[in-house]
């Protein structure tokens, strides 16, 4: 009973410590955040409370369970302290975690606060998505690494493991070809400023823009909610179009097919009225002009401008919509015309149908 009772004492002592350390983080970081609102660090280090506590508490664990005395502690004392010290090692590579990603994040944070340039932002937050992936790769597998050590029998091992190191790291490396590639494709565009998220890109002939960028794969959102998923690796060894890359306005045209007798003078006015009422025409230019012909119709071209591609897009289609509408009610004869003649073949004596 006494030892049970010890047993007792440590489980609470050990709760009451943590919750009393964790109350008081938490106190703290609160007042730094009150007094410093403008930096969101404080809050957000807020959110490393439960990983803390857990630490804590294994830790307290891990050094006072065999004052206990506890019979069956003692007879499985080499399980116990394998369990805290693995509890011990995934609570600390999550405290780090949190700790670092809440840095970064609030870092961030503090730098779009004062920045107006949506493609810097757009670059320094595809950097910091995978800065935070990599830090939590690298300490998931240091965590690992640390979790196979406290067995004895993988420490037996080290000796032969470290003997082959060459070979399995050749072997590895042949293997993994694909993976490593894409890997360092990740940091090239992560860093190269190729492609970042919010860019608007055409891959493999679909529009769409950048949601996700991971160590490996890219996400691109097309405009009708699919989700394109593909390596990395594609944006480094294929050509692509990025319509956000040097500035996100656009230039777009508008083709029509009418008929030679179209009034060019009134299309040309009729597109600049259509602008003036459009609100996505960002003003910069436009232009109406004859670019092709052909023995029934002839090719009017107009030229829009927007501030990024989705305006463009919306502009495109007002004029393309309100140019046609106004040519059938007002000047139905520019619009393309099949021609029917009678055929020759019926003869003299036959009357032609049309």
């Amino acid at each position: 009973m006494n030892h049970a009772l010890r047993l007792l004492i440590v489980l609470a002592g050990s709760g009451l410590l943590t919750a009393a350390a964790g109350w008081a983080a938490d106190l703290v970081l609160r007042r730094a955040g009150a007094r410093h609102p403008e930096t969101p660090l404080w809050n957000s280090l807020r959110r490393c409370r439960r990983a803390l506590q857990i630490l804590l508490f294994a830790a307290l664990l891990r050094g006072a369970y065999r004052q206990t005395a506890w019979r069956p502690l003692r007879e499985h004392e080499v399980a116990v302290g394998q369990v805290l010290s693995l509890a011990l090692i995934g609570a600390g590579a999550w405290l780090i975690v949190v700790v670092a990603s809440a840095t970064v994040e609030s870092g961030y944070a503090h730098y779009a606060a004062g920045t107006r340039d949506p493609a810097r932002l757009r670059r320094v937050r595809t950097q910091v998505t995978l800065i935070t992936r990599v830090l939590t790769a690298v300490v998931a597998v240091v965590a690992a690494a640390a979790m196979l050590l406290t067995f004895p029998s993988f420490r037996a091992l080290g000796t032969s493991v470290l003997a082959s190191a060459g070979i399995i790291g050749i072997v590895a490396g042949v293997a993994a070809q694909s993976t490593l590639g894409n890997l360092f494709a990740g940091f090239q565009i992560a860093f190269g400023d190729m492609v970042r998220i919010g860019d608007t890109v055409v891959v493999a002939g679909e529009w769409g823009v950048v949601e996700e960028i991971t160590l490996t794969l890219l996400a691109v959102r097309t405009w009708d909610e699919r989700r394109l998923t593909m390596p990395v690796s594609y944006f480094t060894t294929r050509p692509f179009e990025n319509w956000s890359r040097g500035g996100v306005q656009m230039t777009g045209t508008v083709f029509l097919h009418c008929d030679h007798s179209a009034p060019v003078d009134l299309i040309r006015d009729k597109v600049y009225e259509i602008l003036e009422n459009c609100p996505q025409w960002d003003g910069r230019g436009w232009d109406v002009a004859v670019t092709e012909t052909t023995p029934s119709t002839m090719v009017v071209r107009a030229i829009v401008t927007a501030k990024d591609a989705d305006d463009l897009w919306t502009v495109r289609c007002a004029v393309r919509e309100q140019l046609i509408a106004w040519l059938s009610e007002k000047h139905p004869g520019a619009l393309p015309r099949l021609l029917v003649a009678p055929s020759p073949q019926g003869g003299a004596g036959h009357s032609a149908q049309p």
